[in-house]
């Protein structure tokens, strides 16, 4: 058939969509879009694991009869499970509040050096390492399982640890492909619950005979392991010609980087707070985390106003650099309301805020492109490695203001799209297990609609708005 099923799940929904392969080409259809609802209980806030597990058998039993099924999630969240196999209380969101702290701690203890020569990741208070040292139920626990892995795991009763998911966590050493067991045992962390690891494109089993029950789907279906994390599926599909690209995995997060042979692990690279993270195919994801449109999102939120075409048109006819901010700010990281936490760091500052809601809105999205900027241009100072384009994928693709702002503040062409680039990643990693695809961004340039962006030679306004900056 060359139909493949491409459960991907993003912060606020997950949806279930099949790719279907023909004469070159890929349909990418939505056959199911289910909520994804975090729950505070008790304090601790938790996802709803099994109203997404309900969520993706509905979407299989919409797909209909498949090739292959593949899930990428989001990174650094878990979920435990003892020895029986059950799973112990829901998976905490990497938003809660539990790692407060503990980053700090452990860094003090362990040292920063050991930390990034072992991992290689970018200092993030809510990376796995510091959510396992926070965990209650960990005397408890036999099996770590990433969120795509359990959600696999009760598709096909497989065991296993997905590498480019695997490698968000903190544990996993970068240098070699394996398990940090010389970190683990050092943070006293039992290395028994860390699963085999396996490659995108492995098999991970066959559907269980309850789910192939529930969705209507033959037992023999097969499960593939993608590069679960979404961003890995989503840098699988940038529409590159060359390796002198940088790339924004544009969504709640923009994931901001390089694609490299090896990771960078030099002094220079952790002080810049780089990470680097397991791609297809050995590869490493080098980039920074910039904290993306969840501040557009949660403005919107504060606002109760889902009218965002019309304020990003405002937004493109308002005055520029009236103010800027560091989207990296830790204030900006929990929910809450997010217009007055940019007025609060405008004024701490010396800047005036934004008035009004489309100035805000442009507000957001200059700062947005400036972190790009940097981001973007650190990378290349610290790997060596010159770019040419920059490839955004993902929803971000769809935002032609902050399209166009990034290749201004850049100076490099974007391109932009495809917007369903995790989607299709997953898929076509599939479908290349398969024998079915041989060059995966061959097929997407092929494929897809691409729009691109030329700088407007505005350097020195966006330099003048970068030094504003703490820092800078």
């Amino acid at each position: 058939m060359n139909v493949y099923a491409a459960v991907d799940l993003g912060a606020s929904s997950g949806r279930v969509m099949t790719a279907r392969i023909d004469g070159g080409r890929v349909c990418l259809t939505e056959v199911h879009r289910f909520a994804n609802r975090p729950v505070r209980v008790g304090g601790t806030l938790h996802w709803d694991i099994l109203a997404l597990h309900r969520g993706v058998l509905d979407g299989l039993r919409e797909a209909g009869p498949v090739d292959s099924v593949g899930i990428d999630s989001w990174a650094v969240d878990y979920g435990l499970l003892d020895g029986a196999g059950r799973l112990i209380g829901n998976p905490v969101h990497y938003r809660d509040e539990r790692t407060a702290g503990i980053m700090e701690r452990v860094t003090a203890e362990v040292g920063a050096d050991a930390l990034y020569q072992a991992g290689g990741l970018q200092f993030l208070p809510f990376n796995t390492v510091y959510q396992l040292l926070a965990e209650p139920d960990l005397d408890r626990a036999e099996t770590l399982l990433m969120i795509p892995d359990l959600l696999t795991h009760w598709l096909t009763g497989s065991v296993g640890a997905e590498a480019t998911n695997a490698s968000t966590t903190g544990l996993y050493d970068v240098r070699t492909g394996g398990w940090a067991e010389e970190l683990t045992e050092r943070l006293g962390l039992p290395a028994r619950i860390l699963p085999e690891l396996r490659q995108p494109g492995a098999a991970a089993g066959t559907l269980r005979a309850e789910v192939a029950a529930e969705t209507g789907l033959p037992g023999s279906t097969p499960v593939t392991a993608v590069a679960s994390h979404d961003t890995a599926s989503a840098v699988a599909a940038v529409p590159a010609d060359t390796d002198r690209f940088a790339y924004i995995s544009s969504g709640t997060w923009s994931l901001v980087g390089l694609e490299l042979p090896r990771p960078v692990l030099t002094e220079e690279s952790r002080l810049a707070n780089f990470t680097n993270e397991g791609g297809l195919d050995g590869t490493i994801r080098y980039l920074r985390n910039v904290m993306g449109l969840w501040i557009l999102q949660e403005c919107m939120r504060a606002w109760g106003d889902s009218g965002l075409a019309e304020l990003l048109a405002a937004a493109a006819q308002a005055p520029p650099f009236q103010a800027v901010f560091d989207p990296d700010d830790p204030a900006f990281l929990p929910p809450g309301d997010m217009p007055a936490r940019i007025a609060a760091f405008c004024e701490r500052t010396g800047q005036r805020p934004p008035a009004g809601r489309a100035q805000v809105v442009r507000c957001v999205m200059e700062s947005l492109a400036l972190a790009y900027r940097r981001a973007v241009r650190d990378a290349v100072r610290l790997s060596g490695q010159e770019v040419e384009v920059v490839h955004v994928v993902g929803g971000g693709a769809r935002n032609t203001l902050l399209c166009q702002m990034t290749a201004d503040a850049t100076g490099l062409p974007v391109v932009a799209g495809p917007v369903e680039a995790a989607a299709l990643g997953n898929a076509l990693v599939q479908a290349r297990a398969q024998g079915v695809v041989s060059d995966i961004r061959a097929l997407v340039r092929q494929g897809e609609r691409l729009v691109t962006y030329r700088p407007k030679g505005e350097e020195e306004a966006w330099a003048r708005a970068e030094a504003r900056l703490p820092g800078r």
